[in-house]
């Protein structure tokens, strides 16, 4: 007669430390058959000795040894092979108890269900026999609790990163979350502080050792000695609010950021790192509003036409220690800020406060994207407003642009005081291209009242554009066809061959 299947458990022991096992698991390792953990070839396992008191005498233990760990191996399939043969073997060294109706516990150092070996085990049993899982406290929970720190809190983003991941994915990661635990030190460690130091992080960041354990060591990561992190260790990095921004002794910097046009999507991870690790936030309200305040952060906000005094005060917090972002829509250096930050940071007052700049998408791309590829050739940017320079040196650069036959993005075309230069444009246009030249109207790309619409350019003038509008203007190569997505504006990468000279 054959005896019924065994079950099999996959029981979290914790972090380390015994008393942290949950009644439930010490209950199941007590009542268990057969007990089941791994261990590198050195054949200390850490997860064997956490549960050890709660063990019974002469239970058939099953001793589950990596053939590699991090070291070369022989094997035809190589790490990988090896690895998996190894879990297939261990697996079916299992079900042999399973089958014989024996229960098996497969120990599991924090939790079975993350990060952990008792998972390979899992995938490979679950189709053939019982399993119930015994959920354990994570060495995330343990390092919080060794910081004696709280990781997030109301609507904050907690992330867990492997540290193996490459260091620029895991700079874009930290960059991108509000608190984050990295896992999987112990080689990766330098690979880890680079990505702090990448994201803006490191200052923020703690290193947690063997937590809840006697063992355990708590350090700032900078502090930490490479060659000496065991894989048992973790980096913390608590959420703003609970990690608020040290204050510079020394002369802070200041930022110049592009936020994109309009949809969060186009505001790149890097420009989201500056912002969460600046202390103070400068811009026109308008783009201000865009970007969320972090507790111990200090918004400065201004009216749109004091591009010289804004960047003066930016300056000024930067001397005074304070690291500052300042907010531009779109790109930073295209009609924005960028400009006016340089230009007043070259003062004497100013000397040895550092300025960068972090691109963003710009508006002129943006609305492109939006009917196809019209700016796929040469192309020009000009802006219409005379408010910062004269309109005969406007009509004189748009009656240039126009002449050389390229397609130019019109930024600023009016606004509520200016509602003249639109015809005036249109007119200076029209004496080099043709009335049916494709022209792009795209108005608040990127926001939730986004319209976007071609027109002929003969009948620009009596179309209604505001300040919110982008224009593009094709070149006489500029074409309107009908793809798979309907009709879409493009301007050939190819240009007609001039006849050959005499």
């Amino acid at each position: 007669m054959t005896s019924p299947a065994g079950k099999l458990w996959g029981v979290g022991i914790g972090p380390g430390d015994p008393e942290l096992v949950t009644v439930k698991a010490a209950r199941v390792i007590g009542d268990a058959d057969v007990v089941a953990f791994h261990s590198a070839k050195h054949g200390r396992s850490i997860s064997r000795g956490v549960a050890a008191p709660y063990m019974r005498a002469h239970q058939i233990e099953e001793h589950l040894v990596y053939p590699v760990t991090t070291e070369i191996t022989d094997h035809p399939g190589g790490y990988q092979g090896a690895i998996d043969e190894f879990y297939e073997q261990a697996a079916e060294r299992l079900a042999a108890h399973l089958s014989a109706g024996r229960s098996v516990v497969l120990l599991a150092e924090g939790d079975p269900l993350f990060y952990s070996s008792y998972m390979h085990m899992h995938k490979r049993l679950v189709d053939r026999f019982e399993v119930e899982i015994v959920p354990g406290v994570t060495s995330v929970s343990a390092a919080s609790a060794a910081l004696r720190t709280p990781l997030v809190e109301r609507d904050e983003v907690f992330t867990v990163i492997p540290g193996t991941l490459p260091v620029d994915e895991l700079a874009r990661r930290l960059r991108n979350t509000d608190a984050a635990a990295i896992m999987k030190l112990g080689r990766t460690f330098p690979t880890v502080v680079r990505a702090l130091q990448d994201s803006g992080r490191l200052d923020e960041a703690r290193y947690v050792e063997r937590a809840s354990t006697p063992d355990q060591r708590v350090l700032d990561v900078s502090a930490v000695d490479a060659d000496d992190v065991p894989y048992f260790s973790i980096a913390i990095v608590p959420s703003p609010s609970n990690n608020p921004p040290v204050e510079a002794a020394t002369p802070g910097e200041v930022v110049v950021v592009g936020l994109g046009p309009g949809d969060d999507r186009w505001t790149t991870d890097e420009v989201r790192g500056e912002l969460a690790a600046a202390t103070d936030l400068v811009g026109y309200v308008t783009y201000l509003d865009r970007v969320g305040l972090r507790p111990g952060q200090v918004r400065h906000a201004s009216e749109n036409k004091v591009e010289s005094e804004r960047a003066a005060f930016a300056l000024d917090l930067a001397k005074r220690g304070k690291r500052v972002a300042v907010v531009s829509s779109g790109d930073p250096g295209v009609f924005a800020m960028a400009a006016a930050v340089v230009e007043v940071a070259a003062e004497p007052a100013w000397a040895g406060v550092r300025v960068r700049v972090v691109p963003g998408m710009t508006a002129a791309n943006a609305v492109a994207s939006r009917v196809g590829a019209p700016l796929g050739h040469d192309y020009a940017v000009i802006s219409l407003s005379d408010r910062l320079k004269p309109w005969d040196i406007v009509a004189a650069r748009v009656s240039a642009v126009a002449a050389a036959d390229m397609a130019m993005a019109i930024y600023n075309p009016a606004s509520k005081s200016r509602t003249w230069q639109v015809a005036a444009f249109a007119e200076l246009v029209l004496v080099h291209r043709g009335p049916d030249t494709p022209v792009v109207i795209g108005r608040a790309v990127g926001s939730d009242d986004e319209s976007v619409r071609v027109v002929r350019l003969a009948d620009l003038a009596k179309t209604e554009i505001d300040m919110r509008c982008l224009l593009i203007i094709g070149s006489s190569q500029t074409r309107i066809v009908d793809t798979g997505s309907g009709a879409q504006v493009f301007t050939s990468r190819r240009y007609p061959a001039s006849e050959p000279r005499a």
